[in-house]
This record gives structure tokens, sequence and C-alpha cells, in this order.
């Protein structure tokens, strides 16, 4: 049997991975994102971040408010930022860039 190597500065990691990641806002143990698009752009971008966070199983939440796409990753009662969040996020971004392209389907 093997035995899985534990990562020793696994927070110091994410930290890293998270400063690539501007626009993200980081509170305690949440990721928040606040993004301008239309409405045609939001049911894209929530279609899109819904099939990544079901592959990483995640359940992001995701509003509509007055303009803006607000998007919080992670439980406010979890221990820690996972990677698989802080890989969502990166996705996000993707996406984001993606629908709102003046190219976009």
């Amino acid at each position: 049997m093997r035995v899985r190597k534990q990562r020793g500065n696994r927070s110091d990691y994410l930290s890293d991975a998270l400063t690539l990641l501007s626009g993200w806002e980081r509170d305690g143990v949440q990721l928040k994102r606040e993004l301008a698009c239309d409405d045609s752009q939001h049911a894209a971008l929530t279609e899109r971040i819904k099939v990544a966070a079901d592959t990483l199983r995640i359940r992001p939440s995701i509003r509509r408010t007055d303009g803006h796409t607000q998007i919080c990753l992670g439980d406010r009662d979890g221990d820690a930022l996972t990677d698989g969040e802080v890989t969502l996020a990166a996705r996000i971004e993707d996406f984001y860039r993606t629908v709102t392209s003046p190219h976009s389907p």
C-alpha cells in the first residue's frame, strides 16, 4: 500500500494561486467575486459554472443583482478553502472572458 504524501505548505500553495486571480476576495474560508454582465452573458456564465462545479463537486452560490453576477465559493462553516474551489475560481475567470468577449457565441 502506498502512502499519500501530505503537502506541508498547502495554505501557502493556495494563497499563491489566489494571488494570480485578480478580483477575487477572500473572506475567511470563502472566495467572492462580482462580475458585470448582461442577462444573456449571466445565463451563459452560470451554465458553464454549473458544469464545472458539478465536475468538481462544489456548490457555488450565484446571484444576479443590478447588472452584476455575484459568485461565492466555499462553505462558511467549512474548515478551509480547497484546491477545487481555487480551481473553480480560475475556471470562472476563463468562462467570464469567453462570454464577455466580442466574438463569443
